[in-house]
């Protein structure tokens, strides 16, 4: 038997994999309902540029793309991250394909994080969304209630 100890690291992403991510920034417009200016959207949004979106206000938080086109959608990845104390995190998203008219939910997920071991949780979902015009994401940082704001470390969208 062959094995090796390695250590527990933030997934790096090698410029090919790059390439298989939607520019956000070209594509949507962002509505939210709170933003720390020293953590904003676009951090977490833009590949590689900073420490990810927190927003200022505590409590449930909503993060909405408006797409200037619809878009296809065949992959959706979030990550968070909490170095703080423990708590238990539930995220929802969901998606329009008629301007906001209707929303569907994709996912409802809770998470514990308990520092220092359980500090990132990362979701990949595999989706197939055409004409996709609309994409929420709705962040309840504590669903005990509390102080904690919410946060998003990376929120990443493919075509393929």
């Amino acid at each position: 038997m062959r094995k090796q100890i390695i250590e527990e690291s933030i997934q790096k992403v090698s410029p090919a994999e790059n390439r298989e991510w939607l520019d956000l920034e070209q594509l949507v417009q962002v509505e939210l309902t709170s933003e720390d200016e020293e953590h904003p959207i676009e951090s977490a949004l833009t590949m590689n540029t900073g420490s990810g979106w927190r927003a200022q206000h505590s409590g449930k938080q909503t993060i909405r793309l408006l797409f200037d086109k619809p878009q296809r959608i065949r992959r959706i990845q979030v990550v968070f991250e909490e170095n703080g104390g423990e708590r238990t995190q539930e995220f929802v998203l969901r998606y329009s394909a008629d301007n906001g008219a209707t929303f569907h939910e994709i996912v409802r997920q809770q998470y514990n994080f308990s520092p220092p071991d359980n500090t990132r949780e990362l979701e990949d979902y595999i989706v197939e969304f055409d004409g996709l015009t609309m994409l929420e994401l709705i962040i309840t940082p504590n669903i005990s209630g509390g102080e904690n704001r919410a946060s998003l470390a990376q929120l990443r969208l493919a075509d393929r």
